[in-house]
């Protein structure tokens, strides 16, 4: 990934945390933690989804929702490994 490539998933992570956040409620770790979540899944959501073939288009909402989709994800495994 070039430095350009590395900002733009920084923010959109940064967004898509938030939203997980939103969408996952009490599930979350406070704003910050979320944004962190975010930018986390955003990275793993650009690495897996292509890998198992999902293609939700280009552009920055699709680039939202899909971080944000990873950002879901990673917010669920993480809940789930709280509680145990």
């Amino acid at each position: 990934m070039e430095p350009r490539g590395i900002i733009v998933t920084l923010i959109i992570g940064a967004l898509a945390g938030w939203l997980a956040g939103v969408i996952q409620r009490g599930a979350g770790f406070g704003l910050v933690g979320n944004i962190v979540i975010g930018i986390v899944g955003a990275f793993v959501a650009s690495w897996i989804l292509p890998a198992i073939g999902l293609n939700m288009g280009g552009g920055f909402i699709s680039s939202v929702l899909s971080a944000a989709l990873g950002g879901v994800i990673i917010l669920v495994i993480l809940s789930l490994i709280r509680r145990a």
